[in-house]
């Protein structure tokens, strides 16, 4: 079958796409933004790239075609498939009707945390020996893919609560019908299709309602959004993170810790991940991979060589004694953890915090009373406001407490931080786009700098 998908190098597409082509199907599929690291894994699967939506990529014609949920009408390839009758569906509905039916799906929700959880539980469960399936928003570094078939009944999937397609409004979650569900944590996000929390939480009981009696779901004892999404119907066994699993720092930074299940000591893990979401991160994921039949110890000491996903914390470089890290940190709250878990891993050396508000629900607004207090660990932050953006950073920006400095052009942006760097500084860029190549951009500035 020819299987060709609009909006391919979306994290989720993208893994959509290598699904397809490991079950034997030819694949192609178009997109407008095309950047690593979802373009260059395309590339390596053999899979046809086409730049933009001109209709001629119609020819020869697909058996179906998978439309991402960032496609609206009016888009030119949307029209000529409503147009030509040409069979379509969303990648969630292809995911369950090709893949999950038949699969013990272990499926991670939540605002935060979901790329790096499900990349613990994949990475357990191969330890294991139980090579799982997966498909996960980003690269585990473990596995340099993200996304496989895998031979096993164990499918680890990401579960978005974004829509499924423009003619779905559904969360993606709905469709993957998990045995195994993780819940992080819950916020209001995604302001861009979501009314308030309680339309999200709507959602998240749909998906519980989806758990099978003999399956489980974990969550935090003490987040008060998941907790009465949970009290309007719960079908089956229910452990909870800080009462059945909690965790005792070793290290402040998160690096080390204790672990135990149902105050009952199961041993240390040793890691180099930082911040205590990590540490919450990792018992959601040991939890999990316990229910599918794996012994703490083994996830205990899977977790010892886990290496984190590609854009989460990742180095990108050192020079002159400068470290340039690329985070994928977007909500006020993920901007928070992140800077607490560089801040306790430097103590007083500098952060230099860079950041490109581009989420949906950051150009709405939403967050711009609560943005300056979550960087207030750095010591110095440079954000960008892009032309889209429908509110002035000049006011969060006046009511930092710690410096703060706006820029409408990130070349400026590169020049403002190699003139402020020195050696022994952490320049921590956040972003959950290509924030047109800033990192490579900052490291070469950084190289012509004489600290």
């Amino acid at each position: 079958m020819h299987v060709h998908i609009l909006g391919i190098c979306g994290s989720f597409m993208g893994g959509i796409a290598a699904i397809a082509k490991s079950l034997g199907h030819k694949v192609t599929g178009s997109d407008t933004n095309v950047y690593p690291p979802m373009s260059t894994q395309l590339e390596a699967l053999g899979i046809t790239l086409t730049e933009g939506y001109d209709v001629a990529q119609f020819s020869p014609q697909p058996d179906m075609v998978v439309i991402g949920n960032a496609m609206s009408r009016g888009n030119p390839a949307v029209e000529y498939v409503l147009n030509r009758n040409l069979p379509y569906t969303s990648g969630p509905q292809w995911l369950l009707e090709n893949l999950l039916s038949s699969r013990w799906v272990i499926g991670v929700s939540g605002t935060h945390g979901k790329t790096t959880t499900s990349s613990m539980v994949a990475w357990i469960l191969e330890y294991a020996g139980l090579n799982p399936g997966f498909l996960i928003g980003g690269i585990p570094e473990n596995f340099g893919i993200s996304a496989r078939t895998g031979d096993s009944p164990f499918f680890v999937i990401e579960a978005d609560e974004y829509d499924s397609a423009f003619f779905d409004k559904r969360s993606k979650f709905v469709h993957y019908r998990p045995k195994t569900l993780i819940m992080n944590n819950l916020e209001f996000d995604h302001a861009d299709i979501f009314a308030d929390l309680a339309a999200i939480q709507t959602q998240f009981h749909h998906l519980i309602r989806m758990v099978p009696g003999n399956g489980l779901i974990l969550s935090p004892n003490r987040d008060d959004a998941l907790n009465a999404t949970l009290e309007k119907g719960c079908w089956s066994e229910q452990q909870f993170l800080g009462k059945d699993w909690r965790a005792e720092l070793l290290a402040d930074d998160g690096s080390a810790f204790t672990v135990f299940f149902r105050d009952e000591n199961v041993g240390d893990v040793h890691w180099s991940l930082l911040g205590q979401h990590n540490v919450d991160n990792a018992l959601m994921a040991i939890a999990a991979a316990h229910h599918a039949g794996v012994q703490v110890q083994d996830a205990i000491n899977a977790l010892s060589t886990f290496k984190n996903v590609k854009r989460r914390m990742e180095t990108k470089g050192v020079v002159n004694g400068i470290t340039v890290y690329d985070d994928f940190a977007h909500h006020p709250t993920a901007i928070t953890t992140t800077i607490d878990g560089l801040r306790k891993k430097v103590g007083n050396e500098r952060i230099l915090a860079v950041l490109e508000p581009r989420s949906n629900t950051m150009k709405m607004g939403v967050h711009k009373d609560t943005l300056a207090q979550s960087w207030q660990h750095a010591n110095t932050v440079f954000v960008y406001q892009p032309a889209a953006l429908s509110w002035s950073l000049q006011d969060a920006a006046a009511h930092s407490p710690t410096p703060a400095r706006c820029f409408d052009n990130v070349e400026d942006i590169v020049q403002a931080v190699a003139a402020e760097a020195r050696g022994g500084d952490h320049v921590l860029v956040m972003s959950n786009g290509g924030f047109e190549g800033i990192h490579q951009r900052l490291i070469n500035a950084l190289s012509g700098e004489q600290k």
